[in-house]
């Protein structure tokens, strides 16, 4: 290797070092005052992120075919054009969460134990980025979990915080389980811990049964990791921790799952069965957390039943053999959620904005002719695009694709049923359409992008994907009518109650390791329906906490 690739190779792995000196501040120097400790995260975030940064930059000095090629650091340490991509978000989300958190938690109690817990979640997801090693794989999202569930507990005396937290710990330990037994399958297989040894012997010899296993055991790890029904209820629970812990993990950390199966994308290509369980797992939860989410009022429960959703379609754009679109789609819904969970205290006056205007309902025609036209519109324009941009090939962009997302734009064409003349409902279809085009045509241009995410798409998956959407856009348009509503009332009752999914798991996780809760107004237990075992009064941070069982 030249000192160059030395030096790139290296370079990636500082973010994490730089992370890693918070943490020992705190331990050494536990007094130091909180603006003091702020001051060092923040300044150590924003160079992690400028590292980082210039690591991916000089991936793409050296020519294409060597810009995806992994270099490696250390032993069981590498570093590919996806890792490089997504420890670069991270690192950048975290020096924006880092300057809010000091702001949002000036005069709280353990700020700097906040602060070296969000310096090791960063530290760690870097950590993960980087792993070539199933050992450091493990060790390293296990690590992010642990220091997230400390973030999660900040204020330890609301009970649903710690009841997530609990819940969390819970699902991670199951799924690190699930790891630990495709690893085990995958060194049955290939004689090595080594990631790249694995995914090379599933490109180029195929997959034996045992790979087959490790396959599916790791699809199960990243749908429990990512919240996926029916084990999601943490994630909702979740927004009782501060709001910068609520944008790191929606924006950042739960997103791992889909960087894991983008990291494992020729293992999957090689494995049918995981394959259409990713496919179908994302699009159950993609379909039953858009309904739950559009029952919802309050703006931060909204927005986790929106990542939800986001996390279904993300693993079903997987499933589905479409990595690079999954990979653009991680990125923009990083950024988005970043930036909604952040902003969140404007919602108040939006909403009451959004209540001086008279609700508009929108008209039954145009819920009818709006699919139709952004079908038509979809298709049209792709394959005018794909014809001006020859590398930009059919094959990446099938037409089922083009329906997808056709479905999933379509309400930008509703017409509101009242007040709106022939002309101005002929305006608003204009401008929609354009807002279409406009989005599908940066679709288009994000397949310029160089990820190292390459596509593979699943005809019969893909076909079952549109379906999928179809039905969840019919569903959608029939609440947008008061006929609708009354057909869907059983099942919009269900859908504002989660299905009912989280109330079974939160028994179940109860039962097998009861959970010390703090004693509230709010205790969650009469929501849940757990009656209380036997009292065990115990102080712990100066509160009064009760067994449930």
């Amino acid at each position: 290797m030249s000192s160059f690739a030395d030096f790139k190779a290296l370079l990636a792995l500082l973010p994490g070092v730089l992370m890693f000196i918070p943490m020992i501040a705190a331990a050494v120097q536990p007094s130091l005052p909180a603006r003091r400790f702020w001051m060092l995260v923040q300044r150590l975030c924003v160079l992690a992120a400028t590292v980082s940064l210039i690591s991916l930059g000089l991936r793409f000095t050296t020519p294409a075919a060597t810009s995806s090629a992994e270099l490696v650091i250390l032993p069981g340490l590498a570093v590919g054009l996806p890792g490089a991509w997504f420890g670069a978000l991270v690192q950048c989300l975290g020096a924006v969460i880092a300057g809010f958190s000091s702001r949002y938690l000036d005069g709280e109690r353990g700020q700097a134990g906040y602060a070296a817990a969000l310096s090791a979640v960063l530290a760690t997801v870097q950590l993960l980025t980087l792993a070539d090693n199933w050992i450091v794989l493990i060790a390293a999202w296990a690590a992010t979990g642990f220091a997230l569930n400390r973030l999660l507990c900040f204020y330890g005396d609301r009970p649903f915080a710690v009841l997530a937290a609990h819940k969390k710990f819970l699902a991670d330990r199951l799924a690190d389980l699930c790891l630990i037994g495709a690893a085990w399958l995958a060194y049955r297989a290939t004689g090595s811990f080594s990631i790249s040894t694995l995914l090379h012997h599933a490109a180029t010899d195929g997959v034996n049964i045992d790979l087959q296993l490790c396959a599916l055991l790791l699809t199960l790890a990243v749908a429990i990791r990512t919240a996926m029904l029916p084990v999601h209820g943490w994630l909702i629970q979740v927004m009782e921790a501060p709001t910068p812990v609520s944008a790191l993990l929606h924006a950042g950390v739960v997103n791992l799952g889909g960087f894991i199966v983008i990291r494992f994308a020729p293992l999957f290509d090689a494995a049918a069965p995981a394959h259409a369980l990713l496919a179908a797992v994302g699009l159950a939860t993609a379909v039953l957390a858009g309904f739950v989410s559009l029952t919802r009022i309050s703006i931060k429960v909204r927005l986790a039943w929106s990542t939800l959703a986001q996390m279904g379609f993300m693993l079903l754009e997987c499933g589905v053999g479409l990595y690079h679109m999954a990979a653009l789609h991680l990125i923009g819904h990083s950024l988005y959620k970043a930036h909604a969970f952040l902003s969140s205290g404007a919602a108040v006056r939006q909403a009451r904005l959004n209540a001086m205007r008279e609700p508009w309902q929108p008209a039954a025609w145009s819920l009818a002719l709006a699919p139709v036209l952004s079908v038509v519109l979809g298709i049209v324009l792709a394959h005018a695009l794909a014809s001006i941009a020859p590398p930009l090939a059919m094959r990446d962009w099938p037409v089922w694709w083009s329906l997808i997302l056709a479905l999933a734009w379509a309400p930008m064409l509703w017409v509101p049923s009242a007040g709106m003349t022939y002309s101005a409902s002929a305006r608003r279809i204009v401008l929609g359409g354009l807002l279409f085009a406009c989005l599908l045509v940066l679709s288009f241009a994000g397949h310029a992008i160089t990820l190292g995410a390459p596509s593979a798409p699943h005809a019969l998956l893909g076909q079952i994907a549109c379906a999928g959407m179809a039905v969840l856009y019919a569903g959608t348009a029939l609440m947008q009518v008061p006929r609708g509503r009354q057909w869907l009332e059983p099942w919009r009752r269900r859908s504002y109650a989660g299905f009912y999914l989280d109330e079974a798991y939160t028994r179940l996780a109860l039962r097998l390791w009861p959970a010390q809760l703090p004693v509230s107004g709010k205790s969650p237990k009469n929501q849940l329906g757990i009656k209380p075992g036997t009292a065990v009064p115990t102080a712990r941070a100066g509160q009064t906490y009760k067994s449930l069982s």
